[in-house]
């Protein structure tokens, strides 16, 4: 048995009545900035300081987007009779983002924290070899890295921090321990009785 003619005609234009009185969703992207998920991926930045030239993250990344250029220093003993040590200098590190498939494979192997993934998207480029961005830019980045959320109430200390408390309070009491130790009687002198300053 054939449907009534005109029903899906009727059916359409139901459901273009049903949304025609809808508050629209559509957000004015340039005028109205988005907000993005906390975990937003949208570029790599680089805090520069923590990167030791270690290559892990080049040699991982499985699409080669990931150039780094370094050189030796030699490093002066830190103590007389000391020898000179050498450590990498980093001379260069861009990313190709026309490459990139934003896997964040580089980021979690890094073992300094170097890396970091940023909400920043909007860098499109009209030529393609643009999209490959040096250190700097990417250093730039790296001040839009959103604070990590808090941890939940019950949830115990990070070890680095239960490390440095304990450090603290150890370092505390080998301060206040000399202080508050009674000191050995001077040999000689008679030793003060009981009720005696």
């Amino acid at each position: 048995m054939s449907p009534i003619p005109g029903s899906g005609l009727a059916k359409g234009l139901a459901v273009t009545l049903r949304t025609m009185t809808r508050k629209t969703v559509t957000e004015q992207y340039p005028e109205a900035q988005p907000e993005l998920p906390p975990r937003t991926r949208g570029v790599i930045g680089l805090f520069e300081e923590n990167c030791t030239v270690c290559m892990l993250c080049a040699r991982e990344c499985p699409d080669w987007c990931i150039y780094i250029d370094s050189h030796k220093e030699t490093v002066p003993p830190a103590a007389p009779g000391g020898r000179e040590r050498s450590r990498n200098v980093l001379d260069r590190f861009a990313i190709d983002f026309a490459l990139c498939m934003y896997c964040g494979i580089c980021i979690e192997v890094c073992p300094f924290d170097a890396l970091f993934w940023s909400p920043e998207f909007e860098y499109a480029e009209t030529d393609i070899h643009e999209l490959t961005h040096e250190r700097n830019k990417l250093r730039e980045w790296m001040w839009t890295v959103p604070a990590p959320p808090a941890l939940d109430p019950g949830a115990e200390d990070p070890k680095e921090l239960a490390t440095a408390r304990k450090t603290a309070d150890k370092l505390a009491a080998a301060e206040a321990g000399p202080a508050a130790a009674p000191q050995p009687p001077v040999p000689g002198e008679p030793e003060p009785q009981e009720g005696e300053s």
